[in-house]
């Protein structure tokens, strides 16, 4: 892995936690797949009826199955595949590539100095989440 991995996430865990970020990861999957069992179950015990009132209520369950808690996107970012991880990375690096750092700690500086350069990895951050991850971003408390 580059040397600046461990850098850019030290960055996106400072922003982050500076907007206090939070995110909830979605499980549709299996929210469609109690949503259908509802059906299919209610179709067995009551017939066409039972279809209509086994899908509302396996749909209800499921959706509040896949609304996922939130989680500070510093424990996330942290949880990740390294993979993962460097895909992140490097879709920030192009953002700060003509910086120069010695460390996290001056990449940090220098990137919440600049504000349009801040809210562009953080658009990155944000885009990551939601297309990756499949996230639902919160702000604050």
């Amino acid at each position: 892995m580059p040397v600046y991995l461990e850098d850019i996430m030290h960055l996106l865990c400072h922003i982050s936690d500076k907007q206090k970020m939070k995110a909830a990861v979605k499980h549709s999957a299996r929210g469609a797949v109690v949503a259908g069992a509802g059906a299919f179950l209610g179709g067995l015990v009551g017939g066409p009826f039972g279809i209509a009132a086994g899908g509302a209520v396996g749909g209800m369950m499921g959706a509040w199955m896949s609304s996922g808690q939130f989680k500070p996107i510093p424990q996330i970012l942290l949880e990740l595949p390294s993979v993962q991880q460097q895909q992140l990375c490097d879709d920030v690096y192009a953002i700060i590539r003509s910086l120069h750092w010695t460390d996290a700690t001056h990449l940090v500086m220098l990137v919440t100095g600049n504000a349009a350069l801040q809210q562009q990895v953080a658009a990155a951050l944000i885009g990551f989440m939601t297309s990756q991850l499949k996230s639902e971003i919160q702000y604050g408390d």
